[in-house]
Formats: C-alpha cells, sequence, structure tokens
C-alpha cells in the first residue's frame, strides 16, 4: 500500500467523526487531569478489541452500512469482497466507529489476537496465512497489468471520488442517503452533526491539492476519472472478468471503486458509464450476483452481517419446530384418551350385555 492511501484512505468519513464534538463535549478537565487521563488509557489499552475471538474468524473493522452501496469507502468495501471472494470465514464488529488501527485507519481487522491494518496489507497477509492467493493462476505479464490497474484506482481515480466528496459534502450526503446521526453515531442534533460533517470534509480538500489533483479545475478533474474509466473499460472488453471468466485481485479492487461512481454517483459519472463503459456496468452487476446476493437486505436494513445465518431465523424454526413436536403428542395423547374411552365403553355394553344374559337365564 502507498504512503497516499495510508495518510488518505479514511478520508471519506474520518474528518468528520475528529471534527464533530463528543456528546459530552460539556464536561471539559483541566489540561494536567487530561494528560493524567491519557496516559492511564494508553497503559490500559488492550492489544485487542475482540477478546471473545473465535480462533481463524476474521473481524473486520469499517465504517456503517449505507442504504445504496454497503460501504462508502472503497477500502472497505474491496476487503470484504475479497473475504467473500476467498470464503474466508469473517465478522464484521459493530464499534459504532470508536476504534481506528493503531496506523489510525479503517478497515483493519483482527485474526487470532492480532491486529492487521490497511487494506492491501489485511489481503497481502491473510492471503499467506490461509493460502487464498487468487491471483495465483495469472502469468506475469497479467500481475504487473494488475498491479499497474489497481495502483492507479488506490491513489489516482480514488481522488476523483474524495475531491467529489470533499467540496460537495450536502450533495454526497443526499445522493448517499446517509442519516448523519446513524453515521457518526451521536445524540446531538441533527443541524449542528450536519454542521461539523460538512466542516471536516471540507478540511479535507488541501489534501487534494497536496496529491495534486485538486490544483486542476472541474471539468479537468472528472475527465481524469473518465480516463481511468475508459482505460478500465478497454481492457475489460466483452469479458466477463478483467482476466477472463473467473474473477481476480484486479475485479475485487475495480469493484470497490466503480461501486462509488456508480452507486454514489457524481458530475455526469453515471451517464458516462452508462453510455461509454456499459461494459463496466455490467461488470458491477456480475460481482454483485456472484459474492453480494444479500445486497438489497445489506442497504435496506444497513445490518452488517447480513451473510451470517440468521440466528433469529432459527430460532423461529427451533420454535415451530418444537410447536409441532408437542402437537404432535397432544395429538397422540389425545388419541390414546379416545381409544381407551372406546375400550372402557366396550367393556362396559359387554359387562351390562351379560347381565342382562344372566338375569334372564335366572
Amino acid at each position: 500500500m502507498t504512503s497516499t492511501e495510508a495518510n488518505a484512505e479514511n478520508a471519506t468519513i474520518e474528518a468528520t467523526t475528529t471534527a464533530t464534538p463528543p456528546d459530552n463535549a460539556d464536561n471539559t478537565e483541566t489540561k494536567g487531569e487530561n494528560t493524567s487521563k491519557t496516559t492511564t488509557q494508553t497503559r490500559k489499552q488492550p492489544t485487542v478489541h475482540k477478546i471473545d475471538f473465535e480462533k481463524d474468524v476474521v473481524y473486520l473493522y469499517q465504517f456503517v452500512r449505507c442504504p445504496v452501496v454497503p460501504s462508502v469507502s472503497p477500502f472497505c468495501l474491496k476487503v470484504e469482497t475479497w473475504l467473500r471472494m476467498t470464503g474466508l470465514k469473517y465478522e464484521n464488529v459493530d464499534h459504532r466507529l470508536k476504534y481506528k488501527s493503531k496506523k489510525g485507519q479503517l478497515p483493519f481487522v483482527e485474526l487470532n489476537g492480532t491486529e492487521i491494518a490497511d487494506s492491501d496489507i489485511i489481503i497481502s497477509e491473510l492471503t499467506k496465512k490461509f493460502e487464498k492467493d487468487i491471483d495465483a493462476d495469472l502469468s506475469i505479464d497479467q500481475k504487473n497489468i494488475s498491479h499497474a490497474f489497481n495502483s492507479m484506482l488506490n491513489n489516482h481515480t480514488s481522488w476523483v471520488m474524495r475531491w467529489w466528496r470533499y467540496t460537495h459534502p450536502s450533495q454526497f450526503l443526499k445522493t448517499a442517503q446517509l442519516d448523519v446521526k446513524q453515521v457518526l453515531n451521536s445524540k446531538l442534533p441533527k443541524g449542528v452533526l450536519q454542521f461539523f460533517f460538512k466542516m471536516g470534509f471540507k478540511s479535507n480538500v488541501k489534501k487534494t491539492i497536496g496529491h495534486g489533483l485538486g490544483r486542476h479545475s472541474n471539468e479537468e478533474i472528472l475527465q481524469f476519472g473518465k480516463n481511468d474509466l475508459k482505460a478500465l473499460s478497454e481492457y475489460l472488453q466483452d469479458k466477463p472478468f478483467f482476466f477472463g471468466d473467473e474473477p481476480h485481485l484486479l475485479d475485487c479492487v475495480a469493484f470497490a471503486h466503480l461501486c462509488q461512481f456508480y452507486y454514489v454517483p457524481f458530475g455526469d459519472m453515471k451517464e458516462y458509464m452508462d453510455n461509454e463503459c456499459t461494459n463496466l456496468v455490467s461488470f458491477l452487476e456480475r460481482m454483485k450476483e456472484r459474492y453480494w446476493q444479500d445486497w438489497e437486505e445489506m442497504t435496506k436494513t444497513l445490518a452488517l452481517n447480513t451473510h451470517l445465518p440468521k440466528k433469529e431465523k432459527e430460532e423461529e424454526k427451533e420454535g415451530k419446530e418444537t410447536e409441532a413436536t408437542a402437537e404432535e403428542m397432544d395429538k397422540d395423547e389425545k388419541q390414546d384418551v379416545d381409544e381407551k374411552k372406546e375400550e372402557k365403553d366396550k367393556d362396559e355394553k359387554t359387562e351390562d350385555k351379560t347381565k342382562e344374559e344372566s338375569e334372564k337365564k335366572e
């Protein structure tokens, strides 16, 4: 992972969480007390957040869900898509944006009590640990092409998206259909949160200038994005995936970034993809169909773990099975009672008949 991504990976929402005052902002302390408290917290800080972890389960820490896309961070979406592609067992941790990695980033994962941060390092480390190299069958040339495109997406294409969000925070909130209170996990008034959200985003504009891209005009920046999309489209051509019939790491990375252009559209990017890069739109649908079958449920409920077995449904099923078993038992018991009653009535009739015959003889 380049230093560019390391410095900017969380910029989509990160600046907002730091710029927004805490709900208990009125409870201030002296500088000396704060220093002492910080030192104590640092000493007690655990090396892992998920204490009751299950062996070899990947615990993923990322941003909250969004109504139009699983994550508005391409780097979070990249890691989760890769986990689905490899079939590794993972669980999203609902940390309510309280935790970041030791590098100050999201996403990060915890595996067997150890933290791994930065999306590319996560994928690299987990690939080695579980022997899940999805590029193992590619040639050297194909791997080099993949590396070049991945670098473009991480360090150039994504900056086009970031630039628009930083300079148009209100439109971004509306397009992404984000509830700022839910995103920031705060009880402060919505108007206050939106103010700090916008302020936090706009403070990142200088990052796009430092990167170099932000020094250009709006039209030029959008054209940079279109040029990247065109390059991807021309390489994909009419293939199902970038290197043929099966998806690889480039497909994972491209999917995560292209989702930000198509499902959280800005400028005329969606129209450009619909008109000039239709194969990229079809590619997104193929990836969704193969790895994100719970897309609709996830974006509707905003639940983090729709990929896991539904505990409530299982409990409901168990309850119905128990109820059915009880009904069967009640039915059997009732049948036994009826049979005994019928047998008793039959015995009584036989006894009465025998008694009548005996009386007649006498």
